[in-house]
């Protein structure tokens, strides 16, 4: 039997919760999350160099503030969508890398 999410839970507006079926209960923080994204564009953007240190980054307004979950949507019974307040949402999370991300928070 597959280890499955049997509650979801925003403890705070930057940490998530997930209770496994296994009984274990991991929290995540968004940018996290955000930093692990599993989708092609965020892929390549970890494996590029690092920009030159005196290039300049221009930021869309949204995402000069906190960094927020505003939706996550199961997709079938095997991965999570998660939409963040960057704008980004095209990452889909599967279960097992859900699994080892976050931090155990014991009993």
């Amino acid at each position: 039997m597959a280890i499955r999410p049997t509650a979801l839970n925003l403890v705070a507006p930057d940490c998530l919760q997930i209770d496994w079926s296994d009984g274990e209960s991991r929290r995540y923080t968004v940018r996290e999350l955000r930093e692990n994204c599993p989708c092609a564009h965020c892929r390549e953007k970890r494996r590029a160099p690092p920009p030159a240190a005196t290039e300049l980054s221009v930021l869309k307004p949204e995402e000069t503030q906190p960094l927020r979950l505003t939706k996550m949507q199961p997709q079938g019974h095997y991965a999570y969508a998660i939409h963040f307040s960057d704008g980004h949402n095209t990452g889909l999370f599967t279960l097992e890398e859900l699994l080892e991300l976050g931090t155990i928070i014991e009993p």
